[in-house]
């Protein structure tokens, strides 16, 4: 892939003089990192520590499998693709794998990695790695966290591109994650 990036914007780049944590939570931690620009200059900014989280596309029968779930931020329901937190040193695509399975109970026979994005990385530390799922076995029932509630269902590409952006789909990382996905049907399958 071609950088975009050339010595000259080295200058641009900041480094990280102190950091100091301002809040834990079973989510998140947020600190506070006084930062030096190359030309001196200090400042303090605000970041979101998260652990990278995971984004899978389910395909079946040329047909999406979306879920839907509350969405405790926006407090309204919301659909989106299957996904989220990868645990302590857990491989992304096992974590794809795994989320695909307890949220939708079925199992990839493939997982291409379709692309990574932090998700603001004005405030963000983290990633989210996105996988396509193809070659899709139902292995079962859902096995949800006892805090997830989640009910499925298959879209086709048309619906899901309709959708996103509407109330019902207002997560802005699953227009990332749908992105990912054109690119890939465009660019064609490696």
């Amino acid at each position: 892939m071609k950088s975009y990036f050339t010595e000259d914007d080295e200058k641009l780049k900041w480094k990280t003089n102190s950091t100091k944590k301002l809040l834990s939570t079973v989510v998140f931690d947020v600190t506070e990192q006084e930062n030096q620009a190359s030309n001196g200059l200090t400042g303090k900014y605000i970041i979101t520590e998260c652990p990278d989280w995971v984004i899978t596309i389910p395909v079946h029968n040329e047909k999406i499998i979306m879920v839907k779930q509350w969405r405790h931020g926006e407090k309204a329901l919301s659909v989106e693709f299957p996904g989220g937190v990868i645990d302590k040193n857990e491989l992304p695509e096992k974590a794809a794998a795994r989320e695909l399975s307890e949220e939708t109970g079925f199992k990839a026979g493939k997982l291409t990695k379709l692309g990574s994005v932090n998700p603001n990385p004005a405030l963000f530390s983290n990633h989210v790695h996105v996988f396509l799922a193809e070659d899709l076995i139902q292995t079962g029932e859902q096995d949800l966290d006892s805090d997830e509630f989640i009910n499925c269902m298959e879209l086709s590409l048309e619906e899901v591109l309709e959708g996103m952006g509407t109330p019902e789909f207002p997560h802005a990382i699953m227009g990332t994650a749908l992105a990912f996905y054109l690119k890939y049907l465009k660019l064609g399958k490696n």
